[in-house]
């Protein structure tokens, strides 16, 4: 029987993912782990816009309000 995950719980899953990837390997390229969580969590084009916009402010440090 298949589970229908909600799209928004695919993308934090994802950003999930990415933290602990990053925490594991500080040198990972982030692109490389946004591209490979598009594909592991079946991300549509604007979770990985999102992605892409959201780590490209935190290396600026910028902060989300």
């Amino acid at each position: 029987m298949t589970t229908v995950v909600p799209q928004s719980e695919l993308a934090r899953r994802a950003m999930d993912w990415i933290v602990k990837e990053l925490s594991a390997n500080p040198d990972a390229k982030t692109c490389g782990l946004i591209e490979e969580a598009a594909i592991r969590f079946d991300l549509g084009p604007l979770d990985v816009e999102f992605l892409q916009r959201f780590y490209a402010g935190a290396a600026k440090g910028e902060r989300l309000s």
